[in-house]
């Protein structure tokens, strides 16, 4: 099982998650393929789940200021709620995310506020950089390996109004 991490998204990046760049049909390309190598089961707490949620996973170069696209992920409501933190705490669900982090990651509220710490400190650091540039790479190969694999049938994908 994976541990269950929050991720604070630096404030200039928050409109640079790949639903807002991709089309529709470009973005249930991604996250139809994260759900697909979850077989049903949520990413972090290995859960079996009715809905899964897809995760875009970032790493940020600070020194040349690159938010770069590692891997979309499936999770379930619960771990969403918590990796994305700060925006639980806006919708008023903290209560039932600290809870489901302590347990997932079987461990106590002091270890919860260590780990909330850690990611501010890295929220305020990365909010230093003005502008990130967006690297989302990833999407070519992501892509390429799942048509490969079989996981996705370009076909449904294609325009059928294009010759």
């Amino acid at each position: 099982m994976a541990r269950l991490e929050i991720q604070l998204v630096p404030d200039s990046c928050w409109c640079s998650n790949l639903r807002s760049i991709l089309s529709k049909k470009e973005w249930d390309i991604v996250r139809h393929d994260a759900y697909a190598r979850a077989g049903g089961k949520c990413g972090i707490c290995s859960r079996s789940v009715s809905r899964l949620e897809a995760h875009e996973k970032w790493e940020y170069d600070e020194d040349t200021h690159t938010q770069r696209l590692v891997d979309v992920v499936a999770l379930c409501h619960s771990c969403h709620s918590v990796v994305h933190i700060g925006r639980t705490s806006l919708v008023g669900d903290i209560d039932k995310a600290e809870k489901w982090y302590m347990k997932v990651n079987e461990c106590s509220y002091a270890d919860y506020r260590k780990d909330l710490a850690r990611a501010t400190e890295e929220h305020i650091r990365r909010n230093q950089i003005d502008e990130w540039n967006l690297d989302i790479s990833y999407l070519v190969d992501l892509i390429s390996d799942a048509i490969a694999s079989g996981r996705l049938d370009a076909t449904k994908y294609v325009n059928k109004g294009d010759k």
